[in-house]
């Protein structure tokens, strides 16, 4: 496939209020995209984000969605549909982190993160994808998270629910590769960021992600129609670990090297 170009293009980021998805709605932007339609659940959010980015020539379109409602989804997507018209790049970045040992989950933490992590994708992507494919150009951007790849304490739920976008993320891209559809599929899988989601966390090794350089990061394989980007290591180094230690050694590696098992002991997460 031929490299993507945001400018003149329609892109849509959910949990665009906030964080990478502010940032990245401003990337965007600055690449000049026609309209940027930005979802979140944050209405006072949407109207700053709206305000501090007024003097980009792009149009801005937010809307109120609470992605863990499906009906919503549907309604808001036949809205932008209305409005905007074609979506051509998709990032599906909203997402929550609960930061609890399974135990201490509520039922109501269970079913939303799988909600919101991992259905939400699911029917965001279904709503947008047929038109990609009928145009027969698009980008789909999943953010899912290194918890995709690594299990670690106190994020049980969310590495399910990141282990799911993961698996769901990479078939979609197989499926679409085989019908040659110019429709690519990018599978992002961060370490931590610094964007106060996970304010608390410690990390023996590997860096704390900046959310610019992310972000811009994210854009790039976008542009690019990279596959699968895992940050800061590729995720086959890990895979790797994975398939050549035993389990005994690899879990030593990750808690005593990494710190990784550690690394949520003090979670606090944006309140």
């Amino acid at each position: 496939m031929a490299k993507l170009i945001f400018q003149n293009k329609k892109v849509l980021v959910t949990g665009g209020a906030s964080g990478i998805g502010k940032i990245m709605v401003r990337k965007a932007l600055e690449r000049k995209a026609s309209h940027v339609v930005i979802w979140d659940v944050n209405a006072e959010g949407l109207a700053k984000v709206k305000e501090e980015f007024a003097s980009f020539e792009s149009e801005i379109v937010t809307f109120v969605v609470d992605i863990s409602q499906v009906d919503q989804i549907v309604a808001t997507a036949a809205k932008v549909r209305e409005e905007v018209g074609v979506i051509d790049i998709l990032i599906n970045n909203a997402g929550i982190v609960v930061g609890k040992y399974f135990s201490e989950h509520s039922h109501t933490d269970i079913s939303r993160t799988m909600l919101i992590n991992s259905n939400a994708l699911m029917h965001t992507t279904l709503e947008f994808l047929p038109e990609m494919k009928n145009q027969d150009y698009g980008a789909i951007c999943n953010i899912a998270s290194s918890a995709g790849l690594i299990s670690n304490p106190k994020m049980s739920v969310y590495a399910a629910s990141k282990w799911a976008v993961v698996g769901w993320s990479d078939s979609l891209r197989i499926e679409l590769s085989e019908t040659s559809q110019n429709v690519s599929v990018t599978t992002i899988m961060p370490f931590y960021i610094n964007t106060g989601m996970f304010d608390g966390v410690k990390s023996k090794v590997l860096p704390i992600l900046d959310p610019e350089k992310t972000s811009e990061r994210i854009i790039r394989a976008i542009e690019n129609r990279t596959k699968m980007l895992a940050i800061p290591l590729p995720y086959w180094v890990i895979r790797l670990c994975q398939g050549i230690f035993p389990l005994a050694i690899y879990e030593w590696i990750m808690k005593h090297v990494f710190g990784i098992y550690d690394s949520m002991k003090d979670f606090k997460g944006r309140k």
